[in-house]
């Protein structure tokens, strides 16, 4: 019986020989894209009697969602925090060279700056798919200046701010527009940061704790408002105390509303994070990691001095350091590198160590309606991968756009 739906004449490409990663777990089937999307083979059999315009022998890969970088600061010599005439070519360099690394789409992240940098650098950036260009831009996150001055870390002291006037008002000041704004991290102990918490997430804005000395309860108060991410655990926090966990305590809290999830990042580079650390934050609260690359504008550089933002930083072996400090400040790992780290340090499962670059990152943003994942109607970002975990080639879109052999 003839279907009544609309048929798309778009060409149909299979990809054969492969495991691919859908409901939690790898499996052994074809995946089947047309117009940008992964498509039920049952509806284009029985529908349609349609086949395939294009084959792709896998040769045995893994079929992973494309990797979403929701931290990174830069790259490759390009730093986003710093205002140019032309912020948009850098960051279009930095998206296409982190298609190796597995990443289709990502958040540019900006350090605490002075306003003028906000004004200047964030409407030359708009939310975009990615592309043989690059990976797609997510939308900005902005990290400070609305943090704590006890845990700035690299963050520059003289341009942190408070919110004086309580609200949106305070946000537009420093950053001129909430515009293709994805995620603002701030410090949930400032005087007035619910109200803040609140006029951000009602907007679709991801709010973040980091760079804070919040205790527990501060911080279960800013999840009840609407935050619902943990910049860097760990790092730029107070450390774990049993009798005020502080925002650490966030993964085993019992007042995060029902139904909620509380997301966090973790820098899996085996320099910011012990891999103890690690694998008790693991333990505690799988289905919450997203790995971060914190990247800075050093990753893919030698070692030497480098900047970021408004600071001058030194690279030595894969630690950064702000310049003549033992201060970390950022990391120059790569999203897949990370990806093996934590597989390996943490001895969970490869569908575990994949979802949390993928599907928990979607999650948090809450777009995994159409990305982080390889359910039919999704976003064909597809990343094929060796046993091992290195990237063999990365699709967006169904086109692959980048591989090892190019």
């Amino acid at each position: 019986m003839p279907s009544n739906r609309s048929v798309s004449d778009a060409p149909i490409t299979q990809f054969i020989n492969c495991r691919i990663l859908r409901d939690h777990r790898l499996q052994r089937e074809d995946l089947w894209v047309r117009d940008g999307r992964i498509l039920d083979p049952e509806k284009l059999f029985f529908d349609e009697q349609g086949y395939a315009d294009k084959r792709v022998d896998c040769e045995g890969s893994i079929i992973a969602p494309g990797f979403i970088d929701v931290q990174i600061n830069g790259g490759y010599g390009v730093d986003f925090s710093q205002p140019s005439e032309d912020v948009g070519s850098g960051l279009s360099f930095v998206a296409k060279k982190i298609l190796e690394h597995g990443v289709t789409s990502f958040c540019p992240t900006l350090v605490t700056s002075p306003p003028p940098v906000y004004h200047k650098v964030l409407p030359q950036v708009k939310v975009h798919n990615g592309g043989p260009h690059g990976a797609g831009v997510l939308g900005f996150h902005l990290e400070g200046p609305f943090i704590s001055v006890e845990k700035k870390g690299a963050h520059p002291e003289k341009f942190l701010r408070t919110f004086r006037s309580g609200g949106l008002e305070d946000l537009i000041e420093a950053y001129g527009s909430l515009d293709n704004v994805a995620m603002v991290t701030l410090a949930p102990e400032l005087a007035s940061s619910q109200s803040v918490v609140r006029e951000l997430s009602q907007r679709g804005i991801t709010v973040s704790l980091g760079h804070s000395v919040a205790n527990l309860s501060q911080a279960e108060d800013a999840v009840q408002h609407g935050a619902s991410f943990i910049t860097h655990l760990f790092n730029a926090m107070l450390p774990f105390h049993h009798r005020d966990p502080g925002i650490v305590g966030l993964l085993t809290s019992d007042r995060v509303p029902a139904g909620r999830t509380v997301y966090y990042g973790m820098i899996a580079d085996g320099i910011h994070t012990n891999p103890a650390a690690l694998r008790i934050a693991h333990r505690a609260h799988p289905a919450g990691l997203v790995l971060v690359t914190d990247a800075i504008t050093a990753m893919g550089l030698p070692p030497g001095r480098h900047t970021l933002g408004q600071q001058e930083i030194e690279i030595q072996g894969l630690h950064a350091y702000v310049a003549g400090t033992t201060t970390l400040c950022g990391s120059i790992a790569t999203m897949d590198m990370c990806v093996r780290h934590f597989k390996q340090a943490s001895g969970c499962s490869v569908e575990e160590a994949l979802e949390a670059a993928s599907l928990h990152p979607a999650q948090l943003l809450g777009i995994c309606n159409k990305k982080g994942n390889l359910d039919f109607g999704s976003d064909a970002d597809l990343v094929l991968l060796d046993d091992e975990l290195n990237i063999k080639a990365t699709y967006i879109s169904g086109e692959e756009v980048w591989g090892k052999g190019a």
